[in-house]
């Protein structure tokens, strides 16, 4: 009689490649786009909590980037998570393209002209420091220099050491997502915070799951080679984190005005 697994083994091999996993006995949480959403953080590190109370396994937290702009305190938000210290849990924190802009800002105050319409002025209120009221090089200079006094050391440390990436298992997480077709060892920080189309549209095999935020879309979900979880925080008063646990894929949502 013919081996039936031997026969159906090349066909399944496929499906069986895409059982992809956290390492042995780790859980993730990948949290996304906080963007000055004190409130909805809050919510978010109390569900996870929740979510994990009683169980003694490792667990890690992987905030995806973009902890400012656009949102009204992230000032508030820096503030929480530069203070989070949960015993025996891994925290990660990764740069989103927002969060190189403090930093670009802080380096070069002409910045601001790329900076002020995607969400400088809520950041800097923040902070309490005025927008700049005028178009003019003096104008940003004296805001940059006020900036960088306000910005306890402990932000300016913050900022300054986000990593552009993390991997655990056979998971990948980044701000944006990948270059499709180049190898993960070899993204460049560009693609990892601002890559849009060429990653979202492509059907390019990956060779781990990309988990990602940047994007923001109506729910949080798997696509093929991608977990999305920007659900637009800011606007939507939505924040969602994905729960990855062995070959399991789940997510968490909290919701305020």
């Amino acid at each position: 009689m013919m081996d039936l697994k031997k026969f159906f083994r090349p066909m399944l091999a496929p499906r069986e490649r895409m059982a992809f996993r956290t390492p042995e006995g780790m859980r993730l949480y990948a949290v996304g786009d906080v963007h000055g959403r004190l409130d909805l953080l809050d919510e978010m590190l109390g569900a996870i909590a929740a979510d994990a109370e009683g169980d003694c396994r490792r667990n890690a937290i992987v905030f995806l980037g973009d902890y400012v702009d656009r949102g009204p305190d992230s000032k508030g938000v820096v503030d929480r998570l530069v203070a989070l210290d949960w015993p025996g849990w891994e925290i990660v924190f990764l740069r989103g393209n927002h969060d190189q802009a403090v930093v670009d800002f802080l380096a070069d105050a002409e910045f601001y002209r790329a900076w002020r319409g995607v969400g400088a002025p809520e950041t800097l209120l923040s902070y309490g420091v005025m927008p700049p009221r005028f178009d003019k090089a003096e104008a940003f200079e004296a805001v940059r220099v006020a900036f960088a006094d306000a910005l306890p050391p402990a932000h300016r440390n913050f900022f300054d050491n986000l990593a552009y990436r993390y991997e655990a298992g056979d998971y990948y997480f980044a701000h944006a997502g990948v270059r499709p077709g180049l190898p993960l060892d070899r993204q460049v920080p560009e693609d990892l915070l601002w890559i849009r189309e060429d990653f979202l549209l492509s059907n390019i095999r990956l060779e781990k799951i990309v988990v990602h935020g940047h994007t923001p879309q109506e729910r949080a979900e798997r696509r093929g080679y991608r977990i999305g979880v920007d659900t637009g925080a800011y606007a939507t008063g939505v924040l969602s984190a994905a729960v990855l646990d062995g070959a399991d894929v789940r997510f968490l949502s909290v919701h305020m005005a």
